[in-house]
Formats: C-alpha cells, structure tokens, sequence
C-alpha cells in the first residue's frame, strides 16, 4: 500500500462505499429525496455484504434527549453517513456530523449532498476520537 493512502482512514472501506454512492447518484440523479437515496443506498449495502444500521440512535450519557442525535447509516460500527438532499450544504450540517462523531467516538463521518449535478462525498474526521 502507498504512503498516501496509509494515512487515509478506513481507506478500502471508504473507496467500497463511494462506489456505492456514485451508483446510486447515476441511477437516481439529483431530484429525489433525501429517503430514496437512503433506500437505493441500503440496497446497495445488503448486496455487498457490508454491514449497517440505519437511522441509528447515538446515546450518550451528555445527551438531553438521546433521539436527537440520529445518524442515517453506521457503517461497521466505524464510518457515520449522513445523506442530505440540499441545494446547499452548510456549517450546521458540517457541525452536525462533528458532533455525532464526537459523541460516538468515531473517527470518520460521510457527508453526502444528493442534490448536486456533480456528487462530492465529504470526509469529515475526529480528531479527538480514541478508537
């Protein structure tokens, strides 16, 4: 493996489900909703054997209300996806995702916007997870 891509967390994982990504940003194009690409996506996972949870609760025991931190899909117990269908992606969906990663104490979260001509997964790390 190259010295760049040792440095890349979860580097296979990561390439599997870009791929997963793209075939589903082909089929569907950018004017779904957000629950189509979820669905398109979780077909794509069963078919490839890897394993998820979807609409998964972070509990945590700083959490107020433990339902209001709801990821869309934990991959393998390490990479946190979130799938959003915006025509813009801002700070507080970036913000978002850093605090699910903190609360679950992961180091890698996926954000995904649908609804751009071009799709561009968005790696997003946590710098403070223990993992």
């Amino acid at each position: 493996m190259s010295r760049s891509l040792e440095k890349v967390i979860y580097a296979e994982l990561s390439y599997r489900l870009n791929g997963i990504f793209f075939n589903v940003h082909n089929e569907l194009g950018a004017h779904c909703r957000e629950v189509q690409y979820c669905d398109a996506i979780e077909k794509l996972l069963k078919e490839n054997n890897i394993s998820y949870k979807r609409e998964f609760y972070i509990e945590h025991e700083t959490t107020l209300i433990n339902n209001s931190n709801r990821v869309d899909f934990l991959i393998e117990d390490r990479i946190i996806v979130e799938v959003k269908a915006l025509r813009l992606i801002g700070r507080d969906e970036y913000n978002q995702i850093q605090r699910y990663l903190q609360l679950a104490n992961l180091k890698l979260g996926l954000l995904l916007n649908f609804h751009q001509k071009y799709l561009t997964p968005k790696r997003i790390l946590n710098s403070k997870a223990d993992e």
